[in-house]
């Protein structure tokens, strides 16, 4: 019997802004060498005999991204089910659940979200596979970590009689988030247990029980899938019906209210990275107890998580902060605090909204851009196209572009011309006209674009022909 892993991957992981940003998440982001938190989760499960390909359920916006990392770790998928909306966990894990009792009602699901982190792969896969047979006999799964401090941004839950034949004990009770007072508290209970939010049952049990639980989330999400359409290599939920789902978690929605759940214990170290202080824990740190990355240069600094994307960052006489420099973003914060940088993302957001949706490189599937500079009618971008891809044709009504071929062999349509720019050479697409950009080469296109108009935002794309079935800016 083989287990499938579904990969939830639609978060978006404010804590951990600005890295984390809507148009890449913390699960898309590297923090522990150079693979992200993705592609870690992805291959967790790349043993044959007990996993089955893994299913993803993402966001939308996000597929292109999901497909390329895929395609970097030499890896495919069974499925990506593509999300028109955001609706938590529930509605997410039913919508699967639903595509796979097309197939096999009784297949076994791992619910895994993408942002965590497991020091013994192969100790919890053998705790996975050895509670499967709990799994098959309608028990919900849900994994344990053993406190090793009071964390307050952690669920918990007690555990109570062993199960007869298996490795996993009846649940006596889920507690939400507690405050710093009742973590010390728990802390002291030998029953009591961090929720990793990993769970383990049949596509069956979910269905039944949700049905019985929260019958709204059952039909939507029935609904969505029933109407749902292939795209490339991606299903996409039908969006009317899906947003109908109502946004509560699994846990709100049946482990808490259903009666089969049991608790099997997890003897490793696991993190749900979700927080620049638990990166700091978790990071490697020199002598002074600093985490450093990039370009960073200290002196009386001790007790910091230090991370540059682009300039250099001095401290002097400091302690106990978080600081992140990306191209466009500076933080500063008490490492005491980093759990509300949710709050500060939410006061940035009503504020200054482009730095918490797309970094300055953002990526496309046919390659990425940079934004280098802007200004009051004009903007500027470093455009990298792949070999062999090509942007849509498509035509702009509130800006004309200029292009200068910096790299490589640029192949243009512009209105009813076609042809080739090589480095240093340059053309003007005025506004609305029909163009696009093509690499045909092996080898990496990169132009700089000069963007001029009185409205320069990724909206205004009317597409006439994409490789990748986009349409407006996606």
């Amino acid at each position: 019997m083989k287990i499938t892993p579904v990969i939830l991957a639609g978060g978006f992981g404010t804590r951990l802004w600005p890295v984390s940003r809507q148009s890449k998440p913390k699960q898309f982001s590297s923090f522990f060498g150079d693979k992200s938190l993705f592609q870690k989760t992805i291959l967790r499960f790349n043993d044959p005999q007990k996993f089955s390909k893994s299913i993803i359920i993402c966001n939308n916006e996000h597929r292109f991204m999901v497909a390329s990392q895929l395609d970097e770790i030499k890896t495919s998928a069974r499925t990506i089910i593509l999300e028109p909306s955001s609706r938590n966990t529930a509605g997410a894990i039913a919508s699967v659940a639903h595509i796979i009792s097309k197939n096999n009602a009784d297949e076994i699901m791992l619910i895994c979200p993408a942002d965590h982190l497991i020091d013994d792969v192969k100790n919890f896969t053998n705790a996975v596979y050895k509670n499967s047979k709990l799994a098959l006999e309608k028990f919900f799964i849900t994994f344990g970590i053993k406190p090793k401090y009071p964390e307050t941004g952690f669920g918990y839950i007690l555990k109570s009689s062993p199960i007869e034949g298996g490795n996993a004990f009846m649940v006596d009770k889920f507690i939400e988030k507690p405050n710093a007072q009742v973590a010390e508290k728990l802390l002291e209970n030998p029953n009591c247990y961090w929720n990793s939010g990993i769970f383990l049952f049949s596509a069956r049990t979910y269905l039944e029980t949700l049905k019985i639980l929260n019958n709204e989330i059952f039909e939507t999400t029935k609904n969505a899938v029933a109407s749902a359409q292939k795209d490339l290599d991606f299903i996409r939920l039908e969006a009317k019906e899906y947003e109908k789902c109502p946004n509560i978690s699994i846990d709100y929605a049946i482990m808490e209210k259903a009666q089969n759940i049991a608790l099997a214990p997890l003897n490793t170290d696991w993190s749900d990275v979700g927080s620049w202080q638990t990166l700091h824990q978790l990071s490697d740190k020199n002598s002074d107890q600093n985490y450093i990355e990039g370009q960073v240069a200290t002196l009386k600094t001790t007790n910091c998580y230090i991370r540059s994307e682009g300039p250099l960052v001095a401290c002097l006489g400091v302690n106990n902060l978080i600081i992140i420099a990306t191209k466009d973003v500076f933080l500063v914060a008490n490492i005491k605090d980093s759990q509300s940088i949710k709050e500060l993302f939410e006061i940035v957001k009503n504020s200054y909204s482009q730095y918490c949706l797309n970094h300055q490189t953002c990526i496309r599937p046919w390659g990425s851009f940079e934004i280098i500079d802007a200004g009051i009618n004009f903007k500027v971008k470093k455009i990298l196209v792949n070999p062999h891809s090509a942007l849509s044709l498509q035509k702009h009504n509130q800006r004309a572009e200029h292009w200068v071929v910096v790299r490589g062999i640029a192949s243009i349509t512009r209105e009813n011309e076609y042809f080739e720019l090589k480095e240093n050479e340059s053309t003007f697409i005025p506004l609305g006209h029909k163009h696009r950009l093509e690499n045909k080469t092996n080898d990496i296109l990169e132009i700089i674009e000069i963007q001029s108009g009185s409205y320069l935002e990724e909206d205004d794309i009317q597409r006439f022909r994409d490789n990748y079935g986009r349409n407006k800016n996606n």
